[in-house]
């Protein structure tokens, strides 16, 4: 069986974005790109909520992101978008997005954990990363801790979530320390 992981960056007080839903200071780049290069190798399916969508839809598969280290094998990724509101997802030049406008994505994500292939991945998405927490469906949680501390935001986990650390790596150039835990037990 496939697994499911959410990966996002977060602040060290915990938050996935900042208070207006920015990003910025998430400073990526560097060692943990090519960190991030490797685990590509173990993925083959992106999934995406609508907004963070419109967001690698406007970069990724541009000609802007030429120069980034992960384009080719994030764009060549197989990529699933959640959405209720969008009429057609696509990735430039690249094959287009499977649009699923169901409105159960913790459904469509078990039954992708049953097709055969390699790790399933959930960029950004907080709001679906959260549903798919709570679903039960998510196996486990790489975290991107970046060397600020924001105040307020917009938490990645607003119940309690129990895990278990499986690995960790600091990046010196970023200041990003990757954690990466396996889901044990969640509040539903």
């Amino acid at each position: 069986m496939r697994i499911v992981i959410v990966h996002e960056y977060v602040s060290v007080d915990g938050f996935a974005a900042d208070a207006e839903g920015g990003l910025d200071w998430a400073a990526v780049g560097g060692d943990v790109d090519r960190r991030m290069l490797q685990e590509l190798d173990g993925i083959d399916t992106m999934v995406l909520g609508a907004r963070t969508y419109e967001i690698f839809a406007g970069f990724w598969p541009t000609p802007e992101s030429k120069s980034e280290l992960i384009a080719d094998k994030l764009n060549g990724l197989r990529k699933v978008v959640f959405s209720t509101t969008l009429a057609a997802a696509p990735w430039g030049d690249w094959p287009a997005a499977e649009l699923d406008a169901s409105g159960r994505p913790a459904e469509r994500i078990a039954q992708l954990k049953q097709e055969p292939g390699q790790a399933i991945v959930v960029w950004g998405s907080i709001s679906l990363a959260q549903s798919l927490v709570k679903a039960g469906v998510v196996d486990e949680i790489w975290l991107g801790v970046a060397p600020v501390a924001l105040g307020q935001g917009r938490p990645l986990f607003p119940e309690r979530l129990d895990l278990r650390l499986s690995a960790s790596e600091t990046f010196a150039d970023t200041g990003i320390m990757m954690l990466k835990y396996q889901v044990t037990a969640n509040a539903t």
